[in-house]
């Protein structure tokens, strides 16, 4: 008998109201419908590092958890693990807050002797204990435990723990499920593709799960690379996993913006699914995520987009971003308040990180991983024709516009290598983030946002030329007299901008990348004098007497010797304007630490491109009001499906 009366708030304002409404064997049988987040373990296929993301097992632990398969589990003898890891635990708040589900009905099979207890977690991080059962059975039998998502308007998780004694216990087929009644839809997967092998591997993975398969009515890949995906091994096998569900259309490179464009074109004209999910080609896939942020979607009081949270490719444990939202004062995304950064769940999992339990309000989610339900795409449009950067967060921006919030959903995620290990702020992409932070401006921020561009806009540029970056100050430039051009020639950027940022750059010695340091003589400094430049100036009266000092340096003739052999080898964690900005010249190492660039001064182009900038930046601040009115006057047009069909199809 299910207890519903109400309660009395005790003195701490909190409701005794029971959060576990029942517990029960019986039947795990549960219509797919109705599965909100499936119990999962980790892939043969995955790294160990992944292992703590699924099961918080203690470090003493004699005996090692068996994981038997993706949904199956046996718990050695004398042992007590945890479920409150980031894939299994489910993520209360977000349900509680944005979908129609009142509680959720934990359903699993279990098999052997020990003692199954459930707990759900406050906003603040602390452990509440909701209630639990021993398990004695040779025989499968099933359980099932109804919990409230009364509590945890704020934050808060649900999880399971798992006790044994002097026999082992099994689990299998576990859900956190709901009675409540949902809509049937089906999701258009689609990604675009630059790196065909990489791809391929995310669309085997997809492949492999028949209930993933099971939801999703079309995979769609937009191929644009120079190699083909289906000239690259592997291609067949995951053609064969994904069957005729599986559609490439071949055309030119349009970025990203043109590439998820296409998917989301082909999903609302050419299919009859209810969402359409696109993903990044170079990810590792965790498959749940697709049915969890279909789940997501269907049970939401409202549409909504759904986004994944994105894990560090290269160190599979940590979760790189929570959360973000676009900062409309600077025109530029960051980290969502509140949200945790770079948190490795390895050294300290859920149950420890009070952090992790508050519900983190998004306004925008990378495309690495997002699901659109189709009358928001039907409403907002397609992206903006921006080629890369800028077009996930712009779009957000566009739909929340016309009432449609973003939710970043813990427990769907995917592994994308973090962009602290890119250096795209300073190669050919920062042409990209210069120019569409401008257009995202210009749509969405207000008027005075310009103050604040103009300021960071110029203090960036000096620090780049301190830096000996003369290339990426060459393109930034471009990308604001594009922008000072207006909105007509977007579509035709698509196919043009890249080429004409790559030859611009070709020139610059900083644009030239050499596998190793060992190509130049050794360094002609001593390794030493840089150690009272290494640390960064924090102190304002500091700062602008080193940069001062730097400024005056690079206006002088650099050293007769410094066009041939370095001064310094600097890595690329130390390469500062307030070290670079002293010297004549060094290699500098990419941030993925692949090859070097042999930067020298030039006080000549240091000049041209500094005027060069006050030029444009003083001419930006002038024009804006009218830009402004350009961009947001041509957006349906730019955004449009009859727009895109064109750019799709030129003939």
């Amino acid at each position: 008998m299910t207890d519903r009366t109400p309660r009395e708030p005790n003195a701490a304002g909190e409701s005794k109201l029971s959060d576990v409404t029942s517990v029960r064997a019986g039947t795990s049988d549960v219509a797919p419908e109705q599965v909100l987040q499936r119990i999962v373990f980790p892939r043969g296929e995955d790294p160990l590092d992944v292992r703590p993301l699924y099961i918080d097992e203690p470090e003493a632990l004699a005996s090692t958890v068996t994981v038997v398969s993706r949904r199956h589990l046996r718990v050695p003898a004398h042992s007590k693990i945890s479920l409150a890891s980031y894939f299994n635990a489910f993520p209360a708040s977000y349900w509680k807050r944005w979908t129609k589900i009142e509680e959720t009905v934990l359903r699993l099979r279990v098999r052997g002797s020990g003692r199954l207890d459930v707990y759900r977690s406050k906003a603040n991080g602390d452990s509440v204990h909701l209630q639990g059962t021993p398990v004695s059975s040779e025989d499968w039998t099933s359980l099932e435990f109804k919990v409230s998502l009364q509590p945890f308007e704020d934050g808060g998780w649900i999880w399971f723990d798992l006790f044994t004694n002097d026999a082992e216990l099994e689990i299998s087929d576990g859900a956190w499920t709901t009675e409540q009644p949902m809509p049937h839809q089906q999701v258009v997967v689609g990604t675009t593709t630059i790196r065909p092998s990489e791809c391929i591997e995310a669309l085997k993975t997809l492949g492999e799960d028949p209930q993933v398969m099971a939801v999703v009515e079309r995979v769609i890949v937009a191929d644009q690379g120079p190699q083909k995906i289906h000239e690259v091994e592997g291609f067949d096998e995951a053609a064969k996993a994904i069957g005729d569900k599986l559609h490439v259309i071949e055309q030119d490179n349009l970025g990203g913006s043109g590439g998820f464009g296409r998917v989301m074109y082909e999903g609302i004209h050419n299919s009859d699914a209810a969402q359409v999910m696109v993903i990044d080609d170079d990810i590792a896939l965790e498959p749940d995520g697709v049915l969890r942020a279909n789940a997501f979607a269907r049970a939401a009081t409202q549409p909504v987009i759904v986004g994944g949270q994105m894990l560090n490719l290269q160190a599979r444990s940590r979760l790189h971003t929570m959360g973000e939202v676009v900062d409309l004062g600077q025109g530029i995304w960051r980290a969502a308040p509140g949200a945790v950064t770079d948190h490795d769940f390895a050294k300290k999992p859920l149950r420890k990180t009070k952090k992790l339990h508050q519900r983190i309000h998004s306004t925008y989610n990378g495309w690495w991983m997002c699901l659109f339900p189709r009358e928001i795409i039907e409403r907002t449009g397609l992206p903006l024709p921006l080629f890369i950067k800028h077009d996930d967060s712009e779009y957000s921006l566009r739909a929340g516009g016309h009432g449609y919030p973003t939710v970043t959903l813990p427990g769907a995620a995917i592994w994308h290598m973090p962009w602290t290990d890119k250096n795209d702020a300073t190669d050919w992409t920062a042409y990209f983030h210069t120019r569409n932070r401008l257009i995202l401006a210009a749509l969405h921020s207000p008027e005075e946002v310009k103050n604040n561009i103009v300021k960071q806009g110029l203090k960036l540029t000096l620090r780049h030329l301190l830096s000996m970056e003369y290339s990426t100050v060459a393109v930034q430039q471009k990308a604001i007299e594009d922008f000072l051009k207006g909105p007509s020639g977007l579509f035709d950027s698509l196919r043009s901008a890249l080429p004409e940022v790559r030859e611009l750059r070709k020139d610059y010695d900083d644009a030239k990348t050499l596998p190793s340091a060992r190509e130049f003589p050794p360094p002609s400094a001593d390794p030493i004098m840089a150690e009272g430049l290494l640390n960064p100036p924090v102190n304002p009266a500091v700062i602008a007497a080193r940069a001062s000092k730097a400024l005056l340096h690079n206006l002088k003739e650099p050293a007769h010797d410094a066009t041939d052999r370095p001064q310094l080898n600097v890595p690329a964690a130390a390469a500062r304007w307030f070290l670079l900005g002293n010297l004549d010249s060094a290699t500098v190492s990419n941030a993925d630490g692949s090859g070097v660039a042999f930067r020298r001064r030039d006080p000549e182009t240091f000049r041209k491109l500094g005027l060069e900038a006050l030029a444009n930046y003083k001419r930006l601040g002038q024009e804006w009001a009218r830009l402004r009115e350009e961009y947001r006057a041509a957006l349906p047009e730019l955004t449009s499906a009859e727009s895109w069909k064109q750019v799709f199809d030129p003939r």
